[in-house]
This record gives C-alpha cells, sequence and structure tokens, in this order.
C-alpha cells in the first residue's frame, strides 16, 4: 500500500505552500491596492440648463445623459443668481448681467405702463 501525504489546515504546510512570513509581506500590498481603488470615485455627469426670457421667466432643465430628470422647473430668478454665486464668481457674474438687464426691461416696461394708466385715468375723469 502507498501512502499520500495530504495536509490538513493545521498541519505543517508544504515546500511549495508560501510561508506565513511571505502572507504578511504580501498583505500590505493588498491593502494599498484596496486603498487606491477606493480613491478612484466614479464620475457622475449631470447638466443643468437654465433659460431666461427678457420677461423674467426663467425655467430649468436636468439631464443625466440623454435622459431627463427634469423639464420646464419654473426657477426666480433670484435663485438663479444665488445659486450661481454659490458655483462660482465667472457664472455668476454674466447672469448677474443678464438678470440686471432683464430687470431694466421690466423697470422700463412698469413705467410705460404706469404713465399709459395715468393718462386712461385723465380721460376717463374728463368723461366725468
Amino acid at each position: 500500500m502507498s501512502s499520500v501525504d495530504v495536509n490538513s489546515p493545521g498541519s505543517a504546510p508544504t515546500p511549495d505552500a508560501p510561508t506565513s512570513e511571505t502572507s504578511t509581506a504580501e498583505k500590505p500590498k493588498k491593502a494599498t491596492a484596496k486603498k487606491a481603488a477606493s480613491k478612484r470615485t466614479k464620475t457622475l455627469e449631470l447638466t443643468l440648463t437654465v433659460t431666461g426670457a427678457a420677461d423674467g421667466e426663467w425655467h430649468a432643465e436636468l439631464k443625466q445623459g440623454s435622459a431627463y430628470l427634469a423639464r420646464n422647473v419654473a426657477v426666480a430668478a433670484a435663485a438663479v443668481s444665488r445659486a450661481a454665486k454659490e458655483l462660482h464668481q465667472d457664472l455668476s457674474t454674466p447672469i448677474d448681467e443678464v438678470i440686471g438687464e432683464a430687470r431694466s426691461q421690466q423697470a422700463a416696461r412698469v413705467a410705460a405702463l404706469e404713465a399709459e394708466l395715468e393718462a386712461a385715468r385723465k380721460v376717463l375723469a374728463n368723461l366725468d
């Protein structure tokens, strides 16, 4: 009869098996690899488009890739301005200029409508 030498988990390792010194030397390398893998983060790309009209109405839409997450969401011009200021001055400066121009146009429109209303009141008063 021939005997087969089989090592159980508690028995001495075979010469081909790594010793405990080798496996402890490899453990820090594995930990380093795990740390490097955890530092690589998945990039999330969202596209926020904000559009405004001269009448002061602003709308936003949010896309992830080609899929819309939100469409035609009404937003206040002041909220657009605050959000841009929070993000970066290079964004807030041109946005504030556009909002300022829209504000000037609306103020001119209000003044014209007030003048028209005053003229209509005078005509109405003359009809009495």
